[in-house]
């Protein structure tokens, strides 16, 4: 499709002439935005250059927002959490400047492991902001429950697609398991998880959330050489957050409790 090209074009036919270029060349901000910033350009007395790049950056801006969405709608979040809502009073034993530097994604640049350890203290919401920061940031994501992962290692073997289905999760930047620790794993179960965690080794990110020390992982995985491995699979070279021992939901509820027995 060629667009005419005529001198002297009304503002209504310039107006059109625009909107077509636009669908064309798909390019839906610039679409949407070029009355305002033309507007803006003429009060501001904009040069055509700075025009120009003012019509260009908002076109990269929102692509790259467009972009970030369908990266953290692809790793499978369960709910929006962010580290702007995270109540870093109600986890003192988390250090807030230790958090906001991981949020720089240096350590999924260098491809080491994170681990958040505790009880009912925040650490899901920490894992999905860390995940949603990276994706963010241009890292593919996938977020997985622990048993929810084992289960599907389990079926890929039995249907012989397991060399896949650990390839596919090997390719993400950032693999994060929550809820490590909750239910014991079957040997069978605790091996393919194994491979995973093997395939991404010194390779890409895993970053996961258990409520349950190294010292009780014996109850997850029940043979002691394959917890052992495990463990160093996912702490060699990386950062270990243990987030307090005080449940925060106990604690809210407790708080609760106790304002409204001091009110009745």
């Amino acid at each position: 499709m060629t667009l005419p090209r005529q001198r002297g074009l009304t503002e209504q036919a310039a107006d059109a002439a625009i909107d077509s270029a636009c669908r064309l060349l798909r390019l839906p901000s610039i679409r949407n935005e070029f009355s305002d910033i033309a507007d803006r350009a003429m009060k501001d007395q904009m040069t055509y250059r700075g025009f120009l790049a003012e019509l260009l950056m908002t076109e990269c801006d929102d692509r790259s927002r467009r972009r970030s969405e369908r990266r953290i709608k692809a790793a499978g979040f369960p709910r929006e959490k962010s580290l702007r809502a995270f109540d870093f009073d109600a986890s003192p034993n988390i250090d807030a400047a230790t958090i906001h530097t991981l949020a720089s994604c240096e350590w999924i640049k260098k491809s080491q492991p994170l681990c958040l350890i505790a009880s009912g203290t925040g650490k899901s919401h920490m894992l999905i902001a860390l995940g949603t920061e990276a994706a963010m940031k241009g890292y593919r994501v996938r977020y997985t429950l622990a048993t929810k992962l084992v289960n599907e290692l389990v079926e890929a073997a039995d249907e012989k697609q397991l060399n896949k289905t650990i390839a596919r999760y090997g390719r993400v930047g950032l693999l994060c398991i929550d809820e490590l620790g909750y239910m014991e794993l079957d040997l069978h179960g605790a091996e393919l998880l194994f491979q995973v965690l093997t395939e991404r080794e010194e390779k890409n990110s895993v970053a996961i959330a258990s409520n349950e020390s190294f010292g009780g992982w014996t109850k997850t995985f029940t043979g002691p050489r394959l917890c052992a491995a495990i463990v160093d699979r996912l702490t060699f070279n990386g950062t270990i957050i243990e987030t307090g021992t005080d449940s925060y939901r106990l604690a809210t509820t407790r708080a609760r409790a106790e304002n409204a027995a001091k009110a009745g």
